[in-house]
């Protein structure tokens, strides 16, 4: 009996993990895995944080419209899967718990959670929290060691909500936390989710794209490291996509000059944390193993290098800064980019069209010479100005000499006329 025990528990694993000490181990990084105001699931249960279980009673009255015979409808569905909930996170992370406390501690934590994402989509109607708080709020739901079982919110959202009204819900919270775009539309199937973090990381990307299969006889990893400033220089420009995955990047070649489509992507105070946890995520061993954040995060590390970047990625409308100085969102990206692995194959066709643009040098020599001596509207002026005076001055030199060869010679009018 004992042998099955152990064999079980070794081919245990768990949804919910912790951050990976690969990741840990980077100090300007360790403080975007821990919440700073509210602790959801058993990992950091115990730590005194500014949103206590009272505030979450409070809360889960008001998800329960203050109604106790719902509240404990509600209660009963989440002690009904408690046991399938625990065994999304490690033992060690449980042990602690009974299971009247761990279906309290699911009870109320759900409750807050999707309570807090109504109130918070319907402008904070209902949300008896300052702004300021419910923004520190908003970046602890999306901590990797901060999550609940899909699981546990799906059953307590049948009670109160039709499905099609929570997907809007939840797309409309990602969309106002800046975690997805405006524009952005997507079918996914939520309850596939493990939790809020997932969510967001399927939202981000095209899960076809990355599993397709990749031609890797002609796909070569991205040796050459070169930032948007020097692809510039020789004539490669950059525009945003019409998507908004971070999976719709395109390169095309027209004439002389390369585009490279990027998805808009916002910087602000959160992202950071956001970007670092959905890596995490990538990191742990039953996560997807398409390293599809990581390997954004390192192709963008890899065009971002100075401020003078990032510049220009804004003012294309690529990036839209929050954060503060362009500076700051090239630091980001260099910090976040530290010890991470991608996948040679994600965007492996973009970067070997960019490469063979790059090195083909009658493309290369032509767009050098626009750079360098077209590098304001004046000079393109000047040089349709000196191209105009040219012509002028060839057809002014050709009226010249043919005036000059039809015109006759006085000797010979003299001669005629005597």
């Amino acid at each position: 009996m004992s042998n099955v025990v152990i064999e079980i528990d070794i081919d245990r694993k768990p949804k919910i993990q912790r951050v990976p000490s690969l990741l840990r181990g980077v100090e300007a990084n360790q403080k975007c895995y821990d919440p700073l105001v509210v602790s959801i699931g058993p990992f950091h249960h115990f730590k005194q944080l500014e949103i206590t279980d009272e505030h979450k009673c409070a809360m889960a009255h008001q998800y329960a419209n203050n109604d106790v015979q719902l509240r404990d409808r509600l209660y009963n569905k989440v002690k009904v899967i408690a046991g399938d909930a625990r065994n999304c996170y490690s033992l060690d992370s449980t042990e602690m718990f009974d299971e009247e406390k761990f279906t309290k501690m699911m009870f109320l934590d759900g409750c807050f959670i999707l309570q807090f994402i109504h109130c918070f989509v319907n402008g904070y109607k209902d949300l008896k929290m300052k702004h300021c708080l419910a923004a520190f709020v908003r970046r602890d739901l999306l901590l990797l060691e901060n999550q609940i079982p899909f699981q546990v919110l799906w059953e307590l959202m049948s009670l109160r909500f039709a499905e099609d009204q929570w997907k809007q819900t939840f797309s409309r919270f990602f969309i106002l936390i800046r975690a997805l775009h405006p524009q952005a539309h997507s079918e996914t199937d939520f309850d596939q989710c493990a939790h809020l973090l997932d969510m967001i990381h399927t939202l981000l990307l095209d899960k076809a794209t990355l599993s397709a299969p990749q031609n890797k006889k002609d796909c070569s990893d991205w040796f050459s490291y070169r930032s948007v400033k020097e692809l510039k220089a020789v004539g490669i420009h950059f525009r945003p996509s019409k998507g908004h995955q971070l999976t719709n990047v395109q390169f095309r070649s027209i004439f002389l000059k390369g585009f490279v489509k990027l998805p808009l992507i916002i910087i602000d105070d959160s992202t950071k944390s956001m970007l670092l946890n959905m890596v995490a995520y990538e990191a742990c061993p039953d996560a997807p193993d398409e390293l599809g954040v990581s390997s954004y995060i390192c192709f963008m590390d890899s065009l971002i290098d100075h401020a003078e970047d990032v510049k220009e990625l804004r003012s294309n409308g690529i990036l839209l800064n929050f954060l503060g100085s362009d500076q700051q969102v090239a630091d980001l990206f260099n910090q976040i980019a530290d010890n991470l692995v991608s996948n040679p194959y994600v965007y492996a066709d973009v970067k070997d069209k960019l490469e063979r643009h790059y090195k083909n040098k009658i493309k290369i020599w032509f767009a050098e010479w626009l750079h360098t001596h077209f590098t304001s509207p004046w000079t393109v002026l000047a040089f349709i100005g000196a191209i105009f005076a040219l012509v002028l001055s060839v057809i002014q030199t050709y009226e010249a000499v043919y005036a000059t060869e039809t015109t006759p010679c006085p000797c010979t009018l003299a001669n005629h006329t005597i």
